[in-house]
């Protein structure tokens, strides 16, 4: 039985103490939610988003931070006095119609984010140019261009695999295609093939960036990121092209052709891309989803020592070791990011934020970004 004399037991004595503790200076801001009491009329989702978040805590002060990240690539690429004689000859000379620029700004996306409705927004970031470089999955591309013909529907995540097969309904997440999307790619795309296997007869040497510029011209839609990628000499690079319908319709083109279709060099495509990076001032990485399109701009970017600012956005976890749920901080080590950059991460699904972030960096500069294009 315990003595209670007034006196704690020696072995936990210790966990008192009238000593105050010492917060480093960094971490002195107090915690403080948006409080919705301050509200006199609408919401004022501008402090929320950009005030309160960052001292709300968890996952809504990365939120915050991401939004000063971008804030700074952003201004960093609008400040045109940082931008020496020697740099816009250096950057004149990549083998591209290109807009010299103080900071290239790298945007990566899983084709999941094309097949939602964040494809609008990326096709919006595309339309003012506000981004200089775009690496995707073969899904990213080959949908936009769907979607200029057919609409995919919303569903649910309960949906009968085995019904919706019946059906001749593919399905991603809750989002809904079908076969018939495919069949109006293929419809319009193998004509185009047909013309560009004969320009690869007479010469003409096919990389995936090529290959997407030229379907960005033929869509001819102002709802396709890739048409405004191709009006605004946007680089756009898929490292893994053939994996998806493009690289389906590209087995079934050969049986046209005696098993003849395009050849696609993907090493051209490597030198370009690490050719940017090389003669670029300053680098940004804005990297929506993890997978291939991330990583092949992290691992260009390690051409230079790193990208100066970074902002992550995905679900994906470290602890497996894959590249999708590694930190910037592991791209640190690999000289990916700059060792002295601010990186930051949100775990989130890109559907809910991206619209959020956009609406607090990109699109407040629209004004300026626009004036470049003129």
């Amino acid at each position: 039985m315990d003595n209670f004399d007034g006196k704690l037991p020696k072995d936990i004595a210790h966990r008192i103490h009238d000593k105050p503790a010492k917060f480093p200076e960094q971490f002195s801001t107090p915690v403080s939610g948006f409080d919705f009491a301050d509200c006199n009329g609408p919401v004022d989702f501008e402090k929320m988003l950009s005030e309160s978040y960052l001292t709300t805590g968890l996952q809504s002060t990365m939120f915050g931070r991401a939004v000063e990240e971008l804030k700074r690539m952003v201004e960093h690429k609008l400040d045109g006095s940082l931008l020496t004689e020697e740099d816009i000859q250096k950057q004149k000379r990549l083998p591209i119609n290109w807009r010299p620029t103080p900071c290239t700004i790298f945007m990566s996306y899983t084709s999941n984010l094309i097949t939602s409705g964040c494809r609008e927004i990326i096709r919006y970031l595309a339309e003012h140019k506000m981004i200089d470089v775009i690496v995707s999955t073969a899904g990213g591309i080959e949908e936009d261009f769907i979607k200029c013909f057919v609409s995919v529907k919303v569903g649910t995540f309960e949906l009968s695999g085995e019904e919706l097969f019946d059906n001749y309904i593919n399905r991603n997440g809750n989002l809904l295609l079908s076969l018939d999307h495919y069949n109006e790619f293929e419809n319009w795309a193998v004509p185009i093939l047909d013309q560009m296997l004969a320009e690869q007869d007479a010469g003409y040497k096919w990389t995936p960036s090529r290959f997407i510029h030229r379907l960005g011209k033929e869509i001819n839609h102002p709802d396709s990121v890739y048409y405004w990628a191709y009006k605004n000499n946007i680089p756009v690079f898929c490292p893994a092209l053939t994996d998806g319908g493009i690289g389906d319709l590209l087995f079934f083109h050969a049986y046209k052709h005696d098993g003849r279709t395009i050849s696609i060099d993907i090493v051209d495509d490597v030198r370009l891309i690490f050719d940017i990076v090389l003669k670029s001032k300053a680098t940004a990485l804005f990297l929506l989803g993890g997978g291939v399109s991330k990583h092949h701009i992290l691992n260009a970017n390690a051409m230079r020592h790193g990208g100066n600012y970074a902002v992550y956005v995905n679900t994906a976890q470290e602890f497996d070791g894959c590249d999708s749920g590694a930190k910037p901080d592991e791209a640190k080590s690999w000289g990916k990011i700059n060792k002295h950059a601010k990186p930051v991460k949100v775990f989130s699904e890109v559907s809910l934020v991206l619209p959020l972030l956009v609406s607090q960096t990109f699109f407040k500069y629209q004004d300026r970004f626009d004036k470049l294009l003129q």
